[in-house]
């Protein structure tokens, strides 16, 4: 990285690609020079790539064979504290610099000149004759709204030819039109009112302005209900009116579209969406105006944290607890912990919010690293719900059912008084199992050491390991013996059938992220619910995060008890946070709501945690725990995962590394492994994992390197490392 303000023409610069090369190559500067970060297109065998100009030139090859830069492209160059992060970030994960350069560089047509460029949108004029083809293209168009498509984006999307889209166009169905390429957003105005605040939000929402405008973090804990979103757009808006640059991180999509109404209401304006939803125009056009001032606020994914913001104020990662802020393929990382790295080389504060935190930012604000600031108390009338269990080892329930008769004679109670009720289970599809009753056979992944999963909707066998789907057979496939498949297990799918059974009157939604086509599908499901579109709603975890059912007075879990098997050292904790939020739906307006867990287990210390309601209790006990046991946050660890076509070789490697763990030796750390992955073999790949643990302070990524300093790997063979793993799978 640079400290050097200007390279003039011929000198020697460094120039890092997204090509899987490891670090930078030299070049020479071109006629009229060029700036530091500048994003640059050089020479790479035959080919031309993309890069960033990362500083002076290592100096280690041959002047006379130096190539120089082809051209410097017409975007901002890359921002020191952008350099520093990625540098850091590349450090710390261990992810190859150009593995991290390709987060924040991964937008189709990023480089193109500037101009305008021709778009699809929905026209006006149904085609007389509707077949197939056009019939998925007006689809893709009418799920995504007035968005408006490149003719490849929209034709791939579709799974037509572009033929298709320009005969739609002729019709009149599909308009074609000139759209500018990268338009500012609307200026968000920071001086409009906001809601009006309770006495704590005020008070939480003062704190966070109070912070200025250098960097530290904030963990803002508030229960369900209680406003954490109106407290930390006031920071937003302390932010706006600095003229600094403001990005909230969301961990699920279906949330943005709640969440972009009350921006809107808040600042006049809606803010930039990034996210696997926004169309490549969608997302070129926001990376160029981040970059450039053209774009106050961001709305977004994780990834959204790579973006070439001009200047970073503020950082809020909401419902920062949540797994899916951990990427687990290619360059792993954790989101929030980025956030605050991210932050801290901009200068930005960073903001936390959860109703249950996760143990690593309750330590942390134990400590005194973070800053605490807690909502005890919902906003305006209503109260937290009442938390009671269902002991299913009481309850007679007839085979192949599983809502007990306490559970049907609450929803019918619900129903009764017009209000809605939800059903929570966290298994996506009909049944996890499809077994042959004359032989036993378990249908299985051709690819995955895994189970396929009925998807009755779908009439098909779903591997959730890597996507592979077949039809339901009629057959064994093992024994070929006719009409002796069956489920086993519900599925979401599968509980649906008995809603219809036993409430046949009752309106009925499953929300579960493989039911929808699109983004903006499931947005307007949760809209419609919201509304009061269904009685009965059945979901899994896309229902705990964050949602605003008015109506919604009673909560149900049906297998309380699913999370808690394992060897996940954060079991505990996820079942704990995922209960707490499940049950947070109920009661959010002024009716008061109810929350039943049917448990096997009512005397397990995390469902008596749950139940009772003493979530400080529950985390000094959990955090007591792990401290004994020396493990995150309380110690390190980094897990090793090694995979291949064969598992014998991967065995070999895992062996030999174990007798070269003289670098983890020294420093403490514990080898354990290898060991075939709980789920040994993905996409046809199978897998071998290690685990290092090592004490707290312990200067990991520097050992883990010199122990796989010179091991070479065979071409098939890979080698992953996750720093901080969440999964162990």
């Amino acid at each position: 990285m640079s400290e050097v303000g200007f390279f003039e023409a011929g000198a020697r610069v460094a120039v890092l690609t997204a090509e899987p090369i490891g670090r930078p190559l030299d070049y020479l500067a071109p006629e009229g020079g060029c700036f530091p970060g500048a994003f640059v297109e050089v020479p790479l065998g035959p080919r031309r790539v993309v890069g960033v100009v990362w500083g002076p030139g290592a100096g280690d090859f041959d002047a006379a064979k130096l190539r120089s830069v082809a051209r410097v492209l017409d975007v901002p160059p890359m921002r020191a504290e952008l350099q520093q992060f990625l540098l850091r970030m590349s450090d710390y994960t261990m992810t190859s610099l150009p593995g991290v350069l390709r987060l924040a560089t991964r937008v189709p047509g990023l480089f193109d000149p500037p101009g305008a460029r021709k778009i699809y949108r929905l026209g006006g004029t149904p085609p007389a004759k509707l077949t197939e083809a056009r019939e998925r293209v007006l689809e893709v168009l009418s799920d995504h709204g007035g968005a408006g498509f490149y003719l490849s984006e929209l034709a791939q999307l579709a799974g037509v030819t572009p033929q298709v889209v320009k005969g739609l166009v002729k019709l009149g169905a599909v308009e074609e039109a000139e759209q500018p390429r990268d338009l500012p957003w609307p200026h968000l105005d920071p001086t409009l009112p906001g809601k009006a605040l309770s006495e704590d939000q005020a008070a939480a929402a003062e704190a966070l302005r109070a912070s200025g405008g250098d960097f530290g973090v904030t963990l803002l804990k508030g229960v369900t209900g209680s406003g954490k979103t109106e407290v930390y757009l006031e920071a937003v808006a302390d932010c706006l009116r600095r003229g600094r640059q403001a990005l909230v991180l969301l961990p699920e999509i279906a949330l943005t579209t709640e969440f972009l109404a009350r921006v809107e209401a808040r600042f006049g304006a809606r803010p930039g969406e990034w996210h696997s939803g926004a169309t490549q125009g969608e997302r070129r056009r926001l990376w160029r105006m981040v970059a450039e001032g053209g774009c106050q606020m961001v709305v977004g994914a994780r990834s959204a944290l790579f973006l070439p913001f001009r200047d970073l104020g503020l950082i809020v990662v909401d419902e920062e607890h949540d797994s899916s802020y951990k990427q687990e393929e290619g360059a792993i990382y954790n989101a929030r912990d980025m956030a605050v790295l991210r932050a801290s080389f901009a200068g930005a504060q960073v903001v936390l919010a959860s109703a249950t935190p996760s143990l690593e930012s309750w330590v942390n604000a134990e400590a005194g690293k973070y800053r605490r600031l807690d909502l005890a108390a919902r906003f305006g009338a209503s109260e937290l719900p009442e938390m009671r269990p269902i002991d299913m080892r009481a309850e007679r329930i007839e085979s192949a059912h599983w809502i007990s008769p306490s559970l049907v004679g609450a929803v019918q109670a619900t129903l009764s008084r017009g209000e809605q009720a939800m059903l929570f289970l966290n298994r996506r599809g009909y049944a996890p199992v499809t077994i042959c009753r004359a032989c036993g056979y378990q249908i299985g992944c051709d690819h995955c050491d895994a189970r396929m999963v009925e998807h009755r909707f779908l009439k098909r066998l779903v591997c959730h390991q890597c996507g592979e789907t077949k039809p339901i057979p009629t057959a064994c496939p093992h024994c070929g013996v006719e009409g002796k498949l069956a489920p086993v297990g519900p599925g979401v799918e599968r509980l649906a059938d008995e809603v219809a059974e036993r409430f046949p009157t009752a309106r009925c939604a499953v929300l579960s992220s493989d039911l929808f086509g699109s983004a903006r599908a499931l947005k307007e499901a949760i809209a419609d619910i919201a509304a009061g579109g269904a009685d009965i709603i059945i979901g899994t975890q896309i229902v705990a995060k964050g949602h605003n059912f008015p109506r919604l007075t009673l909560v149900g879990v049906i297998d309380a008890d699913l999370g808690l098997q394992g060897s996940d050292l954060r079991a505990a904790e996820k079942t704990f946070q995922l209960m707490r939020q499940v049950a947070g739906r109920a009661g959010r307006a002024e009716r008061p709501g109810l929350a039943l867990l049917q448990t096997c287990q009512p005397e397990h210390p995390v469902i008596r945690a749950i139940l009772g309601g003493d979530e400080e209790a529950y985390w000094r006990a959990e955090a007591a725990a792990r401290q004994a046991a020396g493990v995150p946050p309380y110690g390190r660890m980094a897990g090793i995962i090694l995979s291949g076509p064969e598992v014998a070789p991967l065995f070999e490697i895992g062996n030999a590394l174990l007798q070269r763990q003289a670098p983890l030796a020294r420093i403490g750390a514990q080898l354990f492994g290898p060991a075939p992955a709980p789920i040994a073999r993905v996409r046809g790949r199978h897998r071998v994992r290690m685990l290092i643990k090592a004490e707290k302070g312990a200067p990991l990524q520097g050992a883990i390197r010199a122990w796989l300093r010179g091991m070479k790997l065979p071409n098939a063979v890979r080698l992953a490392i996750d720093i901080d793993p969440q999964s162990f799978l």
